[in-house]
């Protein structure tokens, strides 16, 4: 599987929105970082959010509202909330 930009925004919000768990992220990120198939377009910033993806199960890492923001950012993307009355 070729790793690009897109796919991995699109695992993060896949978790924003409760349908990837948190474990299932963190394993499909270490499984992406040791297989190493990484698009060559923007391949640094796509490895740096896998990896810190990889390690959001660590207490000490986490993964906060702020850090999906920011990791999304690095990606290209842009994040919103929407709240709606349910």
């Amino acid at each position: 599987m070729n790793i690009a930009g897109k796919l991995v925004a699109d695992k993060l919000v896949a978790y924003l929105h409760h349908q990837l768990t948190l474990e299932d992220l963190v394993d499909w990120a270490e499984n992406a970082i040791q297989d190493g198939d990484f698009a060559d377009e923007g391949t640094e910033d796509v490895r740096d959010v896998v990896a810190r993806l990889g390690v959001a199960d660590v207490r000490a890492f986490g993964l906060t509202w702020e850090d999906c923001e920011a990791l999304l950012r690095k990606l290209g993307y842009s994040a919103h909330v929407e709240v709606a009355a349910g």
